[in-house]
């Protein structure tokens, strides 16, 4: 049986920092006792931030990163490589892609895999937004980066059928990435070959 705090408020922090990813009810308490530990104003700092978080982010128009702007600092930037995109699920592997220095290009955040398992469609992504910038003409080549995983792969070949209609090469990380695994956690040397690396897509 769950031990019940001796404060309700204390107890309300706990049920609530539970409830992020990979946050037990002892981590949970912990975060919270830290925090009445604090000066008030830190906690409130603490607090507005996430507000902030929450009520004032964006996503960008063009490729759906989250961005403080309507146009996000990649897309904005003159010196990036407008003509190829590299399609991602979530901002985290923007970040991951960034980091290996290997990549100049633009890219278009999709918000998710395929999985309908989790109950998740092509209409749940932002397909329709990547096919609308591909018809503009400007793009030369599609990058697909996502998971190497069944549902990742899965995507590919959805998106694939999409964009074989258009005069683009389509092409994906060359497989430096195990099959399973994810680019979030992949090594910023092996991630960085893959990309430079890249192949012709192939679909099975």
């Amino acid at each position: 049986m769950e031990q019940q705090l001796p404060s309700k408020l204390l107890q309300a922090a706990v049920d609530e920092l539970s409830r992020l990813p990979g946050v037990g009810k002892k981590t949970a308490l912990r975060f919270a006792l830290y925090l009445v530990k604090q000066p008030r104003a830190d906690v409130e700092r603490f607090g507005h931030t996430f507000i902030a978080l929450r009520n004032e982010i964006k996503h960008c128009s063009v490729c759906n990163t989250l961005s403080d702007t309507e146009l996000c600092e990649i897309c904005g930037n003159s010196r990036r490589d407008r003509s190829i995109v590299c399609v991602v699920e979530s901002i985290r592997e923007v970040l991951s892609i960034e980091n290996t220095r290997q990549y100049n290009g633009s890219y278009h955040v999709l918000g998710g895999i395929i999985s309908p398992m989790d109950g998740i469609g092509p209409n749940d992504l932002k397909i329709d937004l990547l096919l609308e910038r591909v018809s503009r003409g400007d793009i030369k080549e599609v990058l697909l980066a996502l998971n190497t995983t069944m549902e990742g792969e899965t995507t590919c070949y959805y998106l694939y059928k999409k964009l074989r209609e258009f005069d683009i090469s389509i092409t994906t990380i060359a497989r430096g990435v195990g099959f399973g695994d994810e680019l979030e956690y992949t090594d910023e040397l092996t991630l960085g070959r893959s990309i430079k690396n890249r192949q012709p897509f192939a679909p099975n």
